[in-house]
């Protein structure tokens, strides 16, 4: 009886190992607090982040036991703000990230600008045009409601346009936080767009100060990462992917660490690398870091246009990105292929209890599932949306302080039991 016991003890423990091990939560926020630290610089292009942070990645799928790894190379234009970053008005000087940001094509900003206020309630364009046409408002800055062009998209589109109109550049209001992007920064524009808060730029605002740089990198080169652990087959393989780049700097003193978004993805696939290196899948299962996302999911569709493995082999892929909240609700995003799991994943949620629900989204070109989901592959999108962190995302403030890790014990959980329900 007391053998008995004992072997009974001593296989609780081993299955609490090797839960622990498989989970590697203290591993986990090791991995994020690394890749959202200032030696990665944003894991932009401006400052090596990106190109550090892949070598970083290769260094943790080796610790993790995978069978194989793999660069892919390929280049990418992309626009960056890596030294000046200085922006005053009327005398008072604001800070970059938090009072105003950029758009990501602005061109340089070097001089002091007067501004002209659109007047949003009595709008009358040919009046505005008019007066914009004037010696005394040559290279003003207009300014009004981020949400104002949208509705007078013409109209900005004939301001906006170089050749004729004699605008300096546009100021666009909006609320707090204030966000950054990279998507459209694989070109320069002609006139400069700036955001600021609402509060630093009052209507009676007369004049800016900016000195601003920017550095245009053609043919940037860059990387996705792949592992791959060996499965029990090979005529069919799982995928999980994550992006690790995220937005750089804005300018010398500011970097957008990105811990949920989406160091928080990566460390997940390179978690989940150790798991099944550790536990063989049924399938041969392939981790792939992607680059290149926040400016347009470029990596990712690089990949799909050449892919390691085809991509009819693909049995399912799962696509990781901003999972470092805490509400109890999981985002679900299948591709129309993919649509048959979301109904097991439901079940598996039912029974383990992991979150309060999975919520069904429609597809969305958001993140780096959307290229495969396109071309016909099962595949779904996990995000932990709307929860203490979400509001950080794409500013400075998304770090290892505002992160929440709630999520990724029992998404690593679902995904498990998901990957275990196709071994039959």
């Amino acid at each position: 009886m007391q053998k008995n016991l004992f072997r009974i003890v001593l296989c609780m423990l081993l299955l609490g190992s090797n839960a622990l091990s498989a989970q590697d939560l203290p591993r986990y926020k090791r991995i994020v607090r690394q890749l959202s630290s200032s030696k990665y610089q944003g894991r932009g292009y401006a400052r090596e982040g990106v190109r550090k942070a892949s070598r970083y990645i290769v260094k943790e799928f080796q610790k993790s036991g995978v069978d194989e790894i793999m660069y892919q190379p390929f280049t990418l234009d992309i626009n960056t703000f890596p030294s000046r970053m200085e922006l005053s008005v009327d005398g008072q000087r604001l800070k970059a990230g938090r009072d105003f940001t950029v758009r990501e094509y602005c061109p340089g900003v070097h001089g002091a600008f007067r501004l002209y206020h659109i007047d949003t309630l009595h709008y009358d364009f040919p009046r505005i045009r008019e007066e914009l046409s004037r010696t005394e408002n040559q290279g003003v800055f207009v300014v009004c409601d981020f949400w104002f062009p949208y509705k007078h998209r013409k109209d900005f589109a004939l301001l906006q346009n170089k050749d004729s109109s004699s605008v300096g550049g546009f100021i666009y209001t909006w609320n707090e936080p204030l966000k950054f992007y990279k998507a459209y920064g694989e070109r320069v524009a002609d006139i400069p767009t700036l955001w600021t808060l609402a509060s630093v730029l009052p209507s009676d605002a007369r004049t800016i100060r900016a000195d601003i740089d920017q550095q245009f990198f053609k043919d940037y080169a860059t990387d996705n990462v792949i592992a791959k652990v060996e499965g029990e087959r090979h005529d069919s393989c799982l995928i999980f992917t994550a992006h690790y780049d995220h937005l750089g700097n804005l300018g010398k003193h500011v970097f957008y660490g990105g811990a949920n978004d989406n160091a928080s993805g990566t460390a997940a696939i390179i978690t989940l690398a150790r798991h099944y290196a550790e536990n063989r899948p049924p399938f041969d299962t392939y981790f792939i870091a992607f680059s290149g996302e926040d400016a347009y999911l470029r990596g990712s569709r690089w990949y799909v246009d050449h892919p390691i493995v085809p991509l009819s082999r693909i049995k399912y892929l799962f696509n990781i990105d901003m999972i470092g909240d805490n509400n109890p609700e999981l985002h679900c995003e299948p591709s129309d292929a993919g649509a048959w799991a979301y109904p097991v994943l439901q079940k598996l949620n039912g029974k383990g209890g992991y979150f309060r629900s999975l919520k069904l989204a429609p597809l969305e070109e958001k993140s780096d599932h959307y290229p495969f989901a396109v071309r016909g592959v099962p595949c779904i999108f996990f995000e932990n949306e709307e929860g203490d962190a979400f509001q950080w995302y794409h500013t400075p403030q998304d770090n290892i302080h505002t992160i929440r890790f709630d999520s990724w014990e029992p998404l690593f959980h679902l995904i498990t039991d998901f990957v275990g329900e196709l071994d039959d």
